[in-house]
């Protein structure tokens, strides 16, 4: 019952920060694959990050096959999978030669399996459904992690790149404000969802900062090590 409210909660309950949220979302995916493609080279993106917001879409959006909830919706998910999986394509296979895979070096199964373990332990309802969707908002959190310490390796980061961080990150922050609206306009709270997102929002804190200071004025981003 729950899994099918959270659903229909979601039905077209469209407020102004869910849709620039959305929009600020498919504007970091367009500005990396047109990144990609325009030089024709993915360096400086991790390609581990990539891979597990591809996890994170697949396994949340398997209600594709048994749910319709508003063409929008349905857009966005498909749109979701098949560009995460253009960029995946991208990096390992059309443009591998390019991939930085000396400096995308953080173990991605540090996070992948804790996660996993959490999101059976902590859920909505223990159904196969409920513990992918949980996995994929928990892996979401944290899936940018790899992006940001490649960054710190190399020391700095294309000014593309950092503008895709930058709009992935407001898509966070949107969100929260979003959860907030719907708590006072509708009575909804989905406490896994908003500390997840809580925690992925901080981790780009340091990055909001540097972007403002540094390339919004020009200059190059760059990380401490």
């Amino acid at each position: 019952i729950l899994l099918l409210n959270r659903s229909f909660t979601a039905l077209d309950r469209m407020n102004i920060f869910r849709l620039t949220g959305d929009l600020s979302h498919l504007l970091a995916i367009c500005l990396l694959l047109w990144k990609i493609w325009k030089t024709r080279s993915c360096s400086g993106v991790s390609g581990k990050s990539q891979f597990m917001f591809l996890l994170v879409f697949v396994t949340r959006y398997l209600d594709l096959f048994t749910t319709f909830i508003s063409l929008y919706n349905t857009t966005m998910k498909v749109f979701y999978i098949v560009a995460a999986t253009a960029t995946v394509y991208l990096i390992y296979f059309k443009f591998k030669a390019t991939y930085d895979g000396n400096h995308d070096t953080f173990r991605a199964e540090f996070l992948i399996v804790p996660v996993a373990g959490l999101a059976v332990l902590v859920n909505h309802d223990f159904s196969v459904m409920e513990i992918l969707w949980t996995f994929s908002i928990y892996l979401e959190s944290v899936a940018i992690l790899p992006q940001l310490f490649m960054i710190s390796k190399t020391g700095e980061a294309e000014s593309i790149t950092s503008h895709y961080l930058f709009a992935l990150g407001l898509y966070r922050g949107l969100y929260i404000l979003n959860w907030v609206y719907r708590y006072y306009t509708e009575g909804f709270f989905d406490l896994i969802a908003i500390v997840a997102g809580c925690v992925q929002t901080v981790l780009y804190c340091d990055f909001f900062y540097l972007y403002i200071t540094k390339v919004l004025k020009g200059k190059s981003l760059t990380l401490p090590a």
